[in-house]
């Protein structure tokens, strides 16, 4: 079968109509000792058979593991209903439904998205959407600037290592400064924020829970940062929301989050969900696109894209961001996983979540050489200071079924003996006991 379906009197119109007479004239411009001057070396063409045979091997190939490992990726249950609404038809398609021409299902899909996650995070406005949560704190780092009109950014300590990486990659081309506020054992150093809070900090930027999976104290460290007139820019775990506050409730202005726990497959790293939400007085400063319920000249509900920020659309002095996707199939399943789940199912997950890390938690700390290293109460996620590297822990557990964390010395040398495990609703009792017994079997009397 040919992909190329191009006869040679196609291309000689194409070239005719481009107004060159051969290929390699139309790619003059390209300098000669770049171009590829033989053919690809391109397998021989099988069937269709053929390739599902050879597809099927890799497959066979992978190790289906327990999965202790999070740091930013999450294992959790998606419900069966997610998939069976996202396959439909009118909602897959692998053209990213963001014009001004897509359909009003599509609009209204988006919509409730975003009606979803103001009531999530108790905010007034989120928007539609973000790459996942590093783009979208990089993006609320950027937005936070043009707000106060201040040039310092403070981040936590306790922020994701490589969601920092992606706002200082973003903040080198805005020339915004960064600095890091330190930790004082898992969590924020209040004394240290207060101390570096000047009239120049656009915002201080936490995560909630944070890399760590400790809880930071929000409230207070909104309440410096409110003083100092900066604002208050969360990260946060959807799920954890279930049990934990609202970052409305303690008065966050941008808050940001990874949506792939609400109902996106780990998928190796992609592609996932940023969530943002603000308050509705810095609307015209958001990224992305927003979405609005209208009524049209006989009353009849429509929706329509009503706010676009990028150069696309408005003067480019006044654009707000070139962010360019909605990522509208990832948010509709996020959409439909927190309306299949409700406000009772989520708080379900989290609690779930937060027993069985505890559970875990402290049948590891009762492995002689293993100690928990948190100090603050956490969610989901705890950090265990291993007898041997951590990495030596991931390796032996692979052999056995086990994915057995982050190994945390990947972020910083002096932390090689450092493992961060997740706990998500997902993982049974039996499980737990089998991931503590190999612990102890493997490791505990070193």
């Amino acid at each position: 079968m040919c992909f190329t379906p191009h006869t040679d009197e196609d291309r000689r119109l194409m070239l005719e109509r481009i107004g060159v007479r051969t290929v390699d004239e139309l790619f003059a411009g390209i300098p000669k000792d770049i171009r590829l001057k033989r053919r690809l070396e391109l397998p021989a063409p099988v069937s269709e058979l053929e390739v599902l045979a050879e597809l099927g091997q890799l497959a066979e190939a992978n190790q289906d593991l327990i999965c202790f490992a999070g740091c930013g990726a999450y294992d959790h249950f998606i419900p069966a209903v997610v998939d069976a609404i996202i396959s439909r038809s009118e909602f897959y398609t692998a053209y990213t439904p963001y014009q001004a021409e897509v359909s009003q299902g599509t609009l209204q899909s988006i919509y409730e998205f975003q009606s979803l996650i103001c009531r999530l995070f108790d905010m007034e406005v989120a928007n539609a959407s973000m790459y996942d949560c590093a783009s979208a704190l990089a993006e609320a780092t950027h937005m936070a600037r043009d707000i106060t009109h201040r040039s310092r950014v403070l981040l936590s300590g306790g922020v994701n290592p490589r969601y920092v990486q992606v706002v200082q990659t973003y903040a080198q081309g805005l020339s915004i400064p960064v600095e890091t506020v330190a930790l004082v054992n898992d969590s924020s150093d209040l004394a240290s924020l207060e101390k570096s809070l000047s009239s120049d900090v656009a915002a201080v930027i936490v995560q909630h829970p944070n890399f760590l999976g400790s809880l930071e104290p929000t409230v207070e460290i909104g309440r410096l940062a409110h003083a100092a007139g900066a604002l208050l820019v969360v990260a946060v775990d959807p799920i954890s929301l279930g049990i934990l506050p609202a970052p409305g409730t303690y008065d966050a202005d941008i808050v940001v989050a990874e949506g792939q726990s609400l109902g996106i497959p780990l998928s190796f790293g992609g592609p996932y969900l940023g969530l943002m939400a603000t308050r509705r007085r810095y609307v015209r400063t958001m990224p992305g696109r927003l979405v609005a319920r209208t009524t049209d000249l006989d009353g009849n509900i429509g929706y329509v894209l009503a706010l676009q920020t990028r150069e696309q659309h408005i003067r480019r002095e006044r654009a707000t961001s070139n962010i360019c996707t909605n990522q509208a199939l990832c948010a509709l399943a996020a959409s439909v996983y927190l309306s299949w789940m409700g406000p009772d199912g989520l708080r379900e997950v989290a609690t779930q979540c937060h027993a069985k890390s505890s559970y875990l938690a402290s049948a590891i700390a009762k492995i002689p050489g293993f100690t928990l290293w948190n100090r603050n109460p956490y969610f989901k996620e705890f950090v265990v200071r291993t007898p041997v590297p951590a990495r030596a822990i991931i390796a032996e557990g692979m052999k056995h079924g086990l994915l057995c964390g982050v190994d945390l010395g990947c972020f910083r040398r002096e932390w090689e003996s450092l493992l961060l495990v997740a706990v998500t609703e997902k993982r049974t009792r039996t499980e737990l006991d089998a991931y503590a017994r190999f612990l102890k079997q493997e490791f505990g009397s070193r």
